[in-house]
């Protein structure tokens, strides 16, 4: 385990974690301030928090113009628009991550380096990362870590039960400095092709979270790649994790949370579903919460609408 800061309380891992490989490398904050020290300064007692899946820059998005060099300041745009205290990113590559932490100068990113990483210096290669963002004056890194969403979550870019691709789960452990109370984060991504591997990929990441007491605040951001209804979000509600959009908009649908770059003019919005979520868990409530349909200038940061929660916890 590769801790960062420890909080003066003293907790115990139990053992998934230690078989998960809570590892991290120290941020690195970049000294532009393109995104303002202030963002998440308003010292609101709530916590704002977004799930961003922001796609992986591919050549093949390149020859329609959608490249991440195309949409990399709508992206920004939006997402500083929006003041978050804690984001959690899905589809991130190395050349986004440090763009990410180039220009948001108010905020620790943690979560992207490791092993595997250091052998696939370009291109998708099968992997892409979860990284989370948090304030850095409103909050203090308790701990950190991350897993692989296999069957082996020691071994980088392990790959299980017939997923396309391999998964990852990032997690932050944060003192809220305004609140003074702790509360967890994790951030991931299921796979978008294999059911069991979503299934199975879920169920490790509500054991690891089960370790907690059922109390402690924890909040789950991600792209499931399922909707509300599936076998794979099912067993999320029966592990006591409430889906923040639920909790303010009762069963109202909120229809689609992927767009294919295209918004409104989406030809399959009318069938298609959230499948970005953040849940809670513990001691909180979610006092708002909502899909961030924006675009800047007429581009579209991502294929997928961001989702923003207000939380307290």
């Amino acid at each position: 385990m590769n801790l960062k800061k420890q909080h003066e309380h003293t907790y115990s891992r139990r053992n998934f974690l230690t078989k998960a490989g809570l590892l991290t490398s120290l941020p690195f904050i970049a000294p532009l301030d393109d995104f303002a020290e202030d963002l998440a300064q308003a010292k609101r007692k709530s916590l704002r928090v977004l799930t961003c899946n922001i796609r992986v820059d591919l050549e093949e998005d390149a020859t329609k113009g959608l490249a991440w060099k195309d949409r990399r300041v709508a992206c920004l745009h939006v997402i500083g628009g929006r003041k978050a205290d804690v984001i959690g990113f899905q589809e991130v590559l190395k050349n986004q991550f440090l763009d990410l932490k180039k220009s948001m100068s108010g905020y620790v990113g943690i979560g992207f380096d490791g092993p595997e990483m250091d052998e696939h210096q370009t291109g998708y290669h099968g992997i892409a990362k979860n990284p989370i963002f948090f304030s850095k004056k409103r909050f203090e890194l308790l701990a950190a870590g991350g897993y692989w969403l296999s069957e082996t979550p020691l071994k980088a870019g392990s790959i299980s039960w017939g997923s396309a691709r391999a998964r990852n789960a990032s997690w932050v452990r944060l003192y809220d400095k305004y609140t003074q109370k702790e509360f967890r984060l994790i951030n991931l991504h299921l796979d978008h092709v294999s059911n069991e591997a979503k299934i199975k990929q879920i169920q490790m990441v509500l054991e690891e979270s089960a370790q907690y007491q059922s109390d402690f605040p924890q909040i789950l951001t991600g792209d499931f790649n399922a909707a509300a209804q599936s076998a794979v979000i099912k067993p999320v509600f029966q592990a006591g994790w409430k889906d923040t959009f639920v909790e303010v908009h009762g069963n109202t649908d909120p229809g689609n949370s992927t767009h294919g770059f295209k918004g409104e003019a989406y030809e399959k919005k009318d069938i298609g579903k959230k499948i970005d979520f953040i849940f809670t868990k513990g001691t909180n409530e979610a006092i708002n919460s909502h899909v961030i349909r924006d675009a800047y200038k007429n581009i579209y940061p991502s294929d997928h609408y961001f989702l923003e929660a207000e939380i307290n916890l």
